[in-house]
């Protein structure tokens, strides 16, 4: 058997390979990517020598926090140091690089959360570094240590010996205690831009010989959601399939992603209204291999995009894709607020399918809704459209518009002043006492006096309000008897109330509804109102 050949018979591959993310790690300060405020804070307190003994470098995944960490570390160790600008080249930045040196350690808070692993690290630090200047401590993750952890861990941090400095990394800030933060200098590390992770994605697409088109670029900087570290590692991916030459194409069949032809003839189907099409497709999609969640969070991405171009966006870097790409019919048929309500149901979905009987049938039935968008008014429409309406309405002659009146307003020539007002003081004066039968007495059409007794009317459609009135009728008749002496009883009775015909049109039944209100005669000119 050759001595290249494995026990198996299969000749041992070359491991050399190097993964993009590590290939490309930054090596000095000047490399790093989107942290311009870090760099340049550190670099000006290592070139004033105002070495803190603890910092706290906070921020998302993969943006450079242990890569800066390391990069401090080798600036404090450098044989030409403490330098901004680590050389790379002696024994003691050779031995960092490849975390061989005994200086600098390295932990993963995550594995190592108990009291005793912090209680070994104050037993280390009282011993000098083994050949540089600073010994670094790096503990990745740092919120995941323990409350004891923590508390053991704050004399240290607080008075270190002073060839002593601790890193601290976390994606969590909130859960580190604040007694720790006060003890540290903290640096917030941002998210790296779309156009920067783009760019630093040529260069690294260049060294591996791949043709890449800015489409696919811009696609994989977006997927990354500024993450230059994500980014690296989904370019190693599409690298093996991309044959020398990396097309958005290619991509999307690869890996089961909607393009933008797609997306663009989906919304045709909505936008037309055809259900049964729209289902068909979705079938078709799926049936491509697209993942159901996958097309949820394309047809999420493609409303938003059509969002933005509604408010001006036309940047390719926040879009995805250039600005014609998009069909300009289906952009011109949507309100702004019809898109943010697509958005908001397809969010839901998105938020709630893991939770579903069936996922196929939810996306179903919401691809039905969203082929009905145009029926689908949010309240801010419609208040407008009410607005208007009652505006053109108001303008119109002959007609005025006005909420309904209170019905306990006399009727002209169906009662007297004086028992009504009677009745409408005696429903304020009753408003806490008794609030069932001042409302009821709000409802009266009419009042009048018929010897000893005093007759209150109501509509047949408030029976109820009238028994309202019979139960409590000996405390209203002795009410009623202070303001109307003759008035020995009370008693009420119903009508069937009259309403003249009119005719009006839709706009004004709509009013109608809303509102609330009838439509009645008019006092004077025969005018109408609502």
């Amino acid at each position: 058997m050759p001595e290249s050949a494995d026990c198996h018979g299969v000749e041992a591959t070359d491991m050399s390979y190097e993964v993009t993310s590590t290939r490309k790690r930054p090596q000095n300060f000047l490399e790093l990517v989107g942290q311009e405020f870090v760099t340049a804070t550190l670099t000006s307190s290592i070139r004033q020598g105002r070495i803190a003994h603890a910092y706290l470098f906070a921020g998302p995944r993969g943006v450079g926090k242990t890569s800066v960490a390391r990069i401090l570390a080798r600036a404090l160790n450098c044989d030409k140091g403490p330098t901004d600008s680590p050389c790379g080249v002696c024994p003691s930045c050779k031995e960092i690089a490849r975390g061989a040196s005994l200086d600098v350690i390295e932990i993963d808070g995550a594995s190592n959360t108990s009291v005793n692993d912090v209680r070994a690290i104050r037993d280390e630090v009282l011993f000098a570094p083994n050949a540089g200047r600073f010994k670094v401590y790096i503990i990745d993750e740092v919120h995941m240590l323990s409350n004891s952890a923590f508390n053991a861990l704050l004399k240290t941090i607080e008075e270190p010996p002073p060839y002593i400095v601790f890193i601290f990394a976390t994606t969590e800030v909130h859960k580190v205690p604040a007694t720790i933060r006060s003890r540290c200098q903290q640096y917030n590390f941002r998210l790296i831009s779309t156009a920067e992770i783009k760019e630093k994605l040529r260069e690294a697409a260049g060294e591996l010989g791949i043709q890449a088109e800015d489409r696919a670029l811009i696609w994989i900087a977006k997927e990354a959601t500024g993450s230059l570290r994500d980014a690296y590692t989904l370019l190693d991916q599409v690298a093996s399939f991309a044959d020398g030459a990396l097309t958005l194409e290619r991509i999307r069949e690869k890996l089961g992603v909607l393009g933008i032809d797609e997306l663009n003839d989906f919304a045709r189907l909505l936008r037309a209204g055809d259900v049964g099409k729209v289902l068909e497709r979705l079938e078709a999609v799926l049936a491509s291999g697209v993942s159901l969640e996958q097309f949820v969070v394309n047809l999420t991405e493609y409303f938003r995009n059509l969002l933005f171009l509604k408010s001006g966006i036309t940047k390719d870097t926040l879009l995805g894709y250039a600005p014609q790409d998009f069909d300009a019919g289906v952009l011109q048929s949507l309100q702004a607020g019809q898109i943010e309500k697509a958005i908001e149901m397809l969010l839901g979905l998105y938020r709630n399918i893991r939770f579903s009987l069936n996922q196929r049938f939810e996306l179903e039935l919401l691809l039905t809704r969203l082929s009905e968008l145009d029926t689908l008014i949010s309240p801010s429409e419609m208040r407008q459209a009410l607005q208007d309406m009652r505006t053109q309405m108001a303008g119109a002659p002959g007609v005025r518009i006005a909420t309904a009146a209170p019905v306990s307003a006399a009727v002209p020539g169906e009662t007297g002043p004086e028992p009504l007002q009677a009745i409408k003081k005696i429903s304020e004066g009753l408003r806490r006492e008794k609030p069932a039968l001042s409302s009821a007495l709000d409802r009266v059409l009419s009042a009048s006096q018929e010897g000893d007794d005093l007759v209150i009317t109501f509509s047949s459609r408030d029976r109820f309000q009238g028994e309202v009135v019979q139960n409590d009728k000996e405390m209203l008749t002795a009410r009623v008897a202070a303001l109307l002496p003759a008035v020995k009883r009370v008693r009420s009775t119903y009508t069937e109330a009259h309403v003249e015909p009119v005719k009006v049109d839709q706009r004004v039944e709509l009013l109608r509804k809303v509102f609330r209100g009838e439509v009645v005669k008019g006092e004077g000119h025969g005018d109408k109102s609502v």
